[in-house]
């Protein structure tokens, strides 16, 4: 079992920085995929970066170049720093985690979530 909470979200104008921070408990963190989702009012929940165990990355077009996705498996936190936001990066971020090697990009692959932080960027 795996806890997440996550932190870091807030207001920021266009154009701006936000690094959002998720802490984990467990003693097995690091052989566990985590990965960034969104969702905004109306729309499906959609992936934004994730990072296997070893440290592969991947991000969703519409955040690479701006997102940058880091793992601390000593402090069991996954970071992830979000420059030039834009107003369509408005949305509640979530951490998440699986158990199992790989990134997926669908939410239904993961097991574990946190209960979302709001991060909205203003025009």
């Amino acid at each position: 079992q795996v806890q997440l909470v996550e932190s870091g979200g807030g207001l920021v104008q266009t154009g701006g920085s936000l690094r959002l921070s998720c802490a984990a408990s467990g003693r097995t963190f690091g052989s566990y995929t985590m990965g960034w989702f969104r969702q905004a009012p109306g729309k499906e929940r959609e992936f934004v970066a994730g990072i296997s165990w070893t440290g592969g990355t991947s991000y969703a077009d519409s955040v690479k170049g701006r997102f940058t996705i880091s793992r601390d498996n000593a402090k069991n936190t996954v970071n992830l720093q979000m420059n030039i936001l834009l107003p369509d990066d408005t949305a509640i971020y979530y951490c998440a985690a699986r158990p199992r090697f790989g990134v997926p990009t669908d939410w239904r692959d993961y097991n574990y979530w946190g209960q979302g932080t709001q991060v909205t960027v203003s025009s």
